[in-house]
């Protein structure tokens, strides 16, 4: 079988998991396997019967009282006891930093290589892949050995794509955690502003760098947001200075954004910034230099200064 990890936070779906269980399932049917979905928490339970629509047949959920929040060692032990129980060819999770985090926790346990960030995978042993590597800026070609093969699959570089099943069977697993498994956990949390659109979810991102000039400046870009339901992200050097809150931070080391549009205002465009942002449908980038970066990759770009410009476009979309 192969074992495909749904993320989840509290029973609400990580919709990358949908772009995983596409990768893991094509690996499946090379494999002449079956998809096998591992939901971790008794209140993951209820996505089981969603899943069909993506291919899954078979899920295990594995219940007890510390999992129903995120433990990065006690979710990862409970993966490999259900490994251990009926070995698989492979396991996948999603390419984020939980994905990533669970699965390295994972392949020391059972002291196997892990490839992080895949995009594609050509079965056999070992498998033939290709990654993600360098900040996105160069696909590399590996073969992953191992006895069970990990990897992680790369964010927002895979359609989703459904193969509905009949009906999935779910197995209930309950795994033995030590106390000292709970060590690193989940303890409290803070609650994003109730009307404020997530970065990650946004149809449409505005996102300001060093050429907005101060945090005051951002007013603008949240005016054009706000008028076009969308939401106002920033470049790491925006967050650095103070300008935006690190929350707010569109790169490798912030947001992987994947709106519809996405406005680049004042950004030069370094590569760390363009992994975060690449992912987009169109770019519009708003810059005085005509040759940065960001200008000549964008979809569409406008040369002059973005505090002269919003205000112009914001007038026009009032009228």
């Amino acid at each position: 079988m192969i074992l495909g990890i749904i993320e989840h936070d509290r029973g609400q779906l990580n919709n990358q998991s949908l772009e995983m269980l596409t990768l893991a399932r094509q690996v499946a049917v090379d494999e002449g396997m079956a998809v096998t979905a591992v939901l971790i928490g008794s209140n993951s339970a209820p996505l089981a019967d969603n899943l069909t629509r993506y291919g899954v047949s078979q899920a295990i959920v594995a219940s007890h009282g510390g999992l129903d929040d995120y433990a990065p060692e006690a979710w990862a032990e409970t993966v490999v006891q259900i490994a251990q129980a009926k070995p698989p060819k492979a396991i996948l999770a999603t390419g984020t930093d939980r994905g990533n985090e669970l699965l390295a926790h994972i392949a020391a346990r059972l002291d196997l290589p892990l490839a992080a960030n895949v995009t594609q995978v050509t079965v056999g042993d070992p498998y033939e892949i290709t990654r993600v590597r360098w900040g996105g800026s160069l696909f590399e070609e590996a073969r992953l050995y191992g006895r069970i093969k990990l990897l992680t699959v790369a964010p927002l570089t895979l359609p989703v794509r459904e193969a509905p099943v009949d009906g999935v069977t779910v197995a209930a697993f309950t795994p033995t955690l030590d106390k000292k498994l709970f060590r690193v956990r989940v303890t409290s949390r803070e609650a994003p502003e109730s009307d404020k659109i997530s970065l990650a979810e946004a149809r449409l991102v505005v996102g300001g760098g060093r050429g907005v000039g101060s945090a005051a400046g951002f007013a603008v870009l949240e005016e054009l947001a706000s008028l076009l339901g969308g939401a106002v992200g920033g470049s790491r050097v925006a967050t650095n200075l103070g300008w935006r809150p690190h929350a707010d931070q569109v790169g490798q080391t912030g947001t992987r954004i994947a709106p519809d549009l996405y406005i680049a205002c004042g950004i030069s465009g370094a590569i760390q910034h363009w992994v975060g942002c690449k992912g987009a449908k169109k770019i519009l980038a708003i810059n005085t230099d005509p040759e940065a970066p960001m200008m000549t990759k964008a979809d569409y770009a406008v040369v002059g200064d973005l505090h002269e410009i919003l205000p112009a476009l914001i007038a026009a979309l009032q009228k």
